[in-house]
């Protein structure tokens, strides 16, 4: 499950990344056969590594860990190809394209995303339809083969719930642009705000969703398994129902942990571990749990998503400069033909994927298994010894497929667990130290996470880094076509917004010297003249003669507004009121702005 959810946030962000451009010269049938041809070699594919596996494992009944890891590899393997041939199939065959053209979906991303993951839905049914016997063979589920692909489908599914919602409500946003929820949502803050706080409601209250989703019911309390919620009242936590859990009918041998709030607070064990376990190893399953809970796993689970957005939202924003260090790439952002704007699309979008790999499997990987271990410990302090603990892992190893040694990049493997375990009946104070470990390094996470936030979103070098690309951009494209005015006007802007007035009065004045006339370049030329704080810029008396003629030539409220400034800072304060009026008089919008520039000139009358 931890595996495909990396696989389905690539494959989202693939989607959503990629530029559809306009319509495909090779039309539909041609984007549909081509799909399917690249199914049936996956499949055949598919087909063909199970079965070399099959074969292998016929002639070692012995069940042993190699087995188990060969499995688990492959079926990794395949799943990485799904990727790719959902990549495939938006890249070369259109596929963005082509949903978009379907009649009622231009404004409802989140239907546009389903149809999208319908696919890789699909990819990774096929892988395990072909897993199925393997897998029976090594784990011994005693299920069949469309109850195993249910089963599959039901557990993973959930993953996606918290994009479906969160998709669903900024398409419900999209239908009132107007309102100050969407303006406050196209800043990145908001953004980051609004997610956080969308992510921790949304885990609040899912839980209570999803265990009606797998179909769990209420577990029993007493029997072979003994009074658990006696156990748990006793050691005062506070939870909702413990249920069985019913996936893959109750044949995979685990348990878990669901909600951050004791109301919504839901523990699950399958029926198979309460039939290998004794009463007091499933007390020890629990305490497991538990101690998930107890130190606050879950929420801290919603920090580490939360800080992913946090870092590629700046990260994002940086990739263009680091691609444009690429002549190939620059090219490609200068070039004007759609095609290029796809193969940007997928330029950014690989770092994207690198880097989110690059955080779930090894940064969040880390703290995974050490959260795990710390739950094992916990286990430990709470049943008085790590015994029963490490008898219910063994068991679970043992039953499994023989697992002890298989290795994950989210727990650590059942020997590595029962080893530390162990190592506590000698050296008691190791919890201690592990829970301090703990503690630190995730303080080291948030002071990082706080300052690489702050610096690629909200830092001054951002700034400086989008106005030294778009400069470079625009001065390429002027040595081009070295008579077009409108870029010399874009390049002042850039500029002057960025506080380089000197590079943007030079900028400017080469635009007037193509167009004396140019009505925009004089107007901002006047009032950079008229404002700056800089003595040896400013330039008062130049001010008013550019503003005067760009009026002459277009007497808009804002270029009436520059001229009246220009007036007051000549100390002509009269005539700075009476244009004002003017501009006011002229104005369709911001009149605020222009009543607020009127009684300040009024108030510097004599």
């Amino acid at each position: 499950m931890f595996n495909n959810i990396i696989y389905f946030i690539i494959v989202l962000l693939v989607f959503e990344i990629s530029y559809p451009g306009p319509s495909p010269q090779e039309g539909l049938l041609p984007a549909l056969a081509m799909l399917v041809l690249s199914w049936a070699v996956f499949a055949g594919y598919c087909r063909w590594g199970f079965s070399a596996l099959r074969t292998r494992l016929a002639r070692d009944t012995s069940g042993d860990t190699v087995w188990a890891g060969a499995y688990h590899r492959l079926v990794a393997r395949l799943s990485v190809l799904a990727v790719f041939l959902f990549s495939l199939a938006v890249y070369a065959f259109d596929l963005k394209y082509w949903i978009g053209t379907i009649p009622g979906l231009e404004r409802l991303s989140v239907c546009r995303g389903l149809l999208a993951l319908a696919l890789f839905l699909f990819y990774l049914c096929t892988i395990w339809y072909f897993a199925y016997p393997v897998h029976r063979q090594i784990f011994h589920p005693d299920i069949p083969r469309k109850a195993f692909i249910r089963s599959n489908l039901a557990f993973n599914i959930p993953v996606l719930f918290p994009w479906i919602v969160l998709t669903l409500v900024y398409d419900l946003i999209a239908f009132f642009p107007g309102t100050g929820l969407r303006a406050f949502l196209d800043t990145e803050g908001g953004q980051i705000l609004f997610f956080t706080v969308f992510l921790v409601v949304l885990m609040i209250f899912l839980p209570a969703f999803i265990q009606r989703w797998w179909g769990c019911r209420p577990i029993e309390g007493t029997g072979p398994s003994g009074d658990l919620d006696a156990f748990l009242r006793e050691k005062g936590f506070r939870y909702r129902r413990i249920l069985t859990w019913p996936i893959f009918e109750g044949r995979l041998m685990t348990a878990a942990i669901m909600g951050i709030v004791p109301r919504y607070r839901y523990i699950l064990v399958t029926d198979s571990l309460l039939e290998i376990l004794d009463k007091e190893e499933v007390e020890a399953v629990l305490a497991h749990e538990m101690g998930h809970a107890r130190y606050h796993h879950m929420i801290f689970y919603i920090l580490f998503f939360v800080g992913f957005v946090v870092l590629s939202f700046g990260m994002f924003d940086y990739l263009p400069y680091v691609l444009y260090l690429i002549p190939f790439f620059r090219d490609l952002v200068t070039a004007p033909d759609p095609p290029s704007a796809g193969l940007v699309s997928l330029a950014l979008s690989i770092p994207v994927i690198l880097s989110l790999f690059v955080y779930f499997r090894y940064i969040m990987g880390f703290f995974m298994r050490n959260f795990e271990r710390q739950a094992d410990l916990y286990s430990a302090s709470v049943m008085g010894s790590p015994l029963p603990t490490i008898r219910s892992l063994e068991k679970i190893a043992l039953m499994s497929g023989k697992i002890r040694d298989l290795p994950s990049w989210h727990h650590f493997s059942i020997r590595q667990r029962v080893d530390v375990l162990w190592r506590t009946l000698k050296d008691p104070g190791l919890i201690r130290r592990h829970h301090r470990f703990v503690a630190r390094t995730v303080l080291a996470y948030c002071v990082l996470l706080c300052g690489l936030g702050y610096f690629l979103n909200f830092g001054s070098v951002k700034q400086g880094l989008d106005t030294t690309l778009v400069s470079t951009i625009l001065k390429r494209q002027i040595r081009k076509d070295p008579r077009n005015i409108t870029l010399y006007q874009d390049l002042a802007m850039v500029y002057h917004q960025a506080g380089r007035y000197r590079a943007a009065i030079r900028a400017y004045e080469a635009a007037l010297r193509l167009d004396p006339g140019q009505a925009t370049a004089l107007n901002n030329l006047a009032w950079l003249l008229a404002t700056a704080a800089d003595p040896e810029i400013r330039d008062p008396r130049r001010a008013l003669e550019l503003a005067k003629r760009a009026v002459a030539v277009q007497p808009s409220a804002v270029f009436l507004d520059t001229l009246a400034e220009a007036y007051f800072v000549n100390g002509r304060t009269a005539e700075a009121v009476e244009t004002i009026k003017a501009a006011i008089a002229a104005a369709k919008e911001n009149r605020a702005y222009y009543e607020k520039q009127l009684k300040k000139f009024r108030g510097n009358l004599d």
